[in-house]
């Protein structure tokens, strides 16, 4: 059989906390023991200790080097001479290239055209040879699968495999030495491999401690699945949470999440990008959307989580572009940013009294556009619209109401 099909007998689907506890070993040397982060504002939200696992700064930048380096290093001498290949947008594919790399091992890597410039120059660095092929994941997996069937290379999956299941759930065994107390675990999820690999660790030590993924709302193959009793593909899935944006649950992941994982939730667009910035700016930590996922579950149902709770920030490889986005983005959700058209009567003076309003105010105005040729407006009139710069939702609000009081009225 094909040594990378999860149903070949020399690989068994369950997984214990031993076989965990020989990942650990199998990694010593290899992957960091990452930190365990306190959050003040988190915990404040929460109403117990919320600590951050900063897998966003493990080697290669996400715990996928974890699972890519067991899984290879389990390889006999004839399959490693085969090489290995794997498809990925950006994490597995620089875990897999830095792992073989290792361990003297050829990799080939194929990633989707639209994968991010940065992502391609890792993966290279690391030693892979890069292939660009097709315009989703899945696209890319079948050119992997092909190269697999035609080269006799390995096909290291991102998450459908033992091995890599069991070298993921070292997270959880850190976990458990760094925060013996913890009472709760928040991870992302998309195939599932992290959120199994912790279960399978953490339930197989501490059966007390609850263990809840987390799935963006556009790609949530688990609640229609768990519900089904077996995985199921979505018809398709939108997000921005590349490292989750996975459209149905591996095979291996699958039937551990069932048994081990307590909760499955999904959060929104507009959480993931709000969760992001505030990692940014008050736990100083970069970090890419789906390592944002768990947070995002804690801001939007701060309530729902016995503490102490950790949640793991899964990965930091976020393109800057994309990254520049989602700032805007979050920023306009958590009502930092404002924008408004005003009419005026177009006479000398009417905008620099406007901007006096505004300054009073201490906003900072971003952008200023007018229109003057619009068949809605009067033969005296013009529109401006602004883009402005506040401290919050608080003080857009202050900014409506004084614009209102000095006669300026926002056009809808």
């Amino acid at each position: 059989m094909d040594p990378s099909d999860p149903s070949d007998p020399a690989h068994p689907t369950r997984i214990t906390v031993d076989d965990v506890r020989t990942a650990q070993k199998t990694l010593s040397g290899v992957s960091r023991c990452t930190a365990l982060e306190g959050s003040r504002y988190l915990s404040g939200l929460v109403g117990s200790p919320v600590l951050l696992k900063c897998e966003n700064l493990q080697r290669t930048g996400s715990f996928k080097v974890r699972g890519a380096f067991v899984r290879i290093a389990g390889l006999s001498a004839e399959e490693r001479a085969a090489g290995v290949v794997a498809a990925s947008a950006g994490n597995h594919a620089q875990g897999v290239a830095f792992a073989a790399t290792l361990l003297g091992v050829r990799s080939t890597v194929f990633m989707p055209e639209g994968a991010p410039l940065p992502k391609i120059a890792a993966t290279r660095e690391y030693g892979a040879e890069v292939r660009m092929h097709g315009q989703v994941v899945d696209e890319t997996l079948e050119a992997a699968q092909e190269h697999a069937r035609r080269t006799g290379a390995v096909l290291i999956h991102p998450f459908d495999h033992p091995d890599v299941v069991a070298g993921q759930g070292t997270v959880g065994l850190e976990i458990l030495e760094q925060c013996p107390e913890v009472r709760t675990i928040v991870v992302g999820m998309g195939g599932g491999g992290l959120a199994a690999g912790i279960a399978v660790a953490v339930k197989g030590l501490r059966p007390d401690v609850r263990v809840v993924g987390v799935q963006a709302a556009g790609a949530a193959a688990y609640p229609a699945s768990l519900a089904a009793g077996r995985p199921v593909a979505l018809d398709g899935v939108s997000t921005m949470a590349d490292g989750i944006k996975v459209g149905r649950p591996g095979d291996v992941p699958f039937e551990i999440v069932g048994d081990l994982v307590d909760e499955v939730r999904t959060v929104s667009e507009d959480e993931l990008a709000g969760a992001l910035l505030l990692c940014l700016e008050r736990a100083k930590m970069v970090v890419e959307p789906a390592g944002a996922s768990p947070v995002a579950a804690l801001m939007s149902d701060p309530g729902g989580f016995e503490g102490p709770v950790v949640a793991v920030l899964s990965g930091g490889n976020v393109d800057p572009l994309l990254m520049q986005r989602i700032l805007r983005h979050g920023m306009a959700a958590a009502g930092r940013y404002l924008s408004l058209r005003l009419r005026l009567t177009d006479r000398p003076g009417a905008l620099a009294t406007l901007l006096g309003v505004l300054s009073v105010l201490d906003t900072n105005v971003l952008d200023v556009s007018h229109v003057r040729t619009d068949p809605r407006l009067g033969l005296t009139e013009v529109e401006v619209e602004l883009q402005l710069e506040t401290k919050g939702p608080e003080h857009c609000a202050e900014v409506r109401d004084a614009l209102r009081e000095a006669g300026y009225i926002a056009i809808p």
